[in-house]
C-alpha cells in the first residue's frame, strides 16, 4: 500500500513496515496517492546502504538494469534518464545517435550522451518498449511502404535500429505516405552518412 510518495521515491507499507522505494517520476505519476499498487523492485546491496528501486512497468525496469550496465550511469542518473524518456523514447534517441535528447535527463552532459549512444546502440533494438513494439516517426512498424523500406534496409544487412534512425528522417522530410523507392533511396543516403 502507498504510504506517500515525495519527489523522487514513495514508500510502500507492508505489514506494517515502511520501505523506501526510489522511482522514476514516470512511476510515481502512475501510483494513487494511497491504497494499492503493485511495484516491480530492483534491490541494490552496497556494504554501505540497501536501496531499493521501483518500476510500474517491466521495460522500464529492464531499461534501468541495462542503463547502470555503462559506466558513469548510477542508479540515480538512470531513473533521471528514465524520468526524461520513455523506454520508446529511448529507443529511438540511441537508434538516431541524439544526443541531444539523451541530455535532456539531469545527470546526463554530453560525453556522457556519447557512451550511452555508442554503448547502448546494439543492445536498445533488442529492449522492450512501452508501447509494445518500435515507433517511428509515431507510425507502429512495420506498416505500408515504411514498413517494406525497413524490410529492404535490413535485408540489405543494415541493423533494424540504424535502417529505423535513417527512415525516420526521410519520412520527417518526405511524409510517411512517400513512394517506396524515395524511401528506401533516402533511407540509403541517410545511412552512408
Amino acid at each position: 500500500m502507498v504510504d506517500s510518495i515525495s519527489e523522487a521515491s514513495c514508500v510502500i507499507d507492508v505489514g506494517g513496515v515502511g520501505y523506501l522505494v526510489f522511482c522514476s517520476t514516470r512511476t510515481l505519476a502512475t501510483l494513487p496517492p494511497a491504497g494499492g499498487a503493485t511495484l516491480l523492485i530492483e534491490t541494490q546491496v552496497r556494504e554501505d546502504a540497501i536501496s531499493l528501486y521501483g518500476f510500474s512497468a517491466a521495460a522500464e525496469r529492464d531499461w534501468f538494469r541495462l542503463l547502470t550496465t555503462v559506466q558513469g550511469v548510477g542508479a540515480k542518473v538512470a531513473l533521471g534518464i528514465l524520468s526524461a524518456l520513455s523506454p520508446d523514447e529511448l529507443i529511438a534517441a540511441i537508434a538516431r545517435q541524439d544526443k541531444g535528447a539523451l541530455t535532456r535527463a539531469p545527470g546526463v552532459g554530453p560525453k556522457l550522451a556519447v557512451r550511452l549512444a555508442t554503448e547502448l546502440r546494439d543492445k536498445a533494438a533488442a529492449m522492450p518498449g512501452g508501447g509494445g513494439g518500435a515507433v517511428l516517426a509515431g507510425i507502429a512498424l512495420p506498416r505500408g511502404h515504411v514498413g517494406d523500406a525497413l524490410s529492404a534496409l535490413t535485408n540489405l544487412g543494415y541493423r533494424r535500429a540504424e535502417a529505423e534512425a535513417a527512415l525516420a528522417r526521410v519520412v520527417d522530410e518526405r511524409g510517411a505516405d512517400a513512394d517506396l523507392d524515395i524511401l528506401i533511396r533516402g533511407g540509403l543516403k541517410a545511412l552512408a552518412k
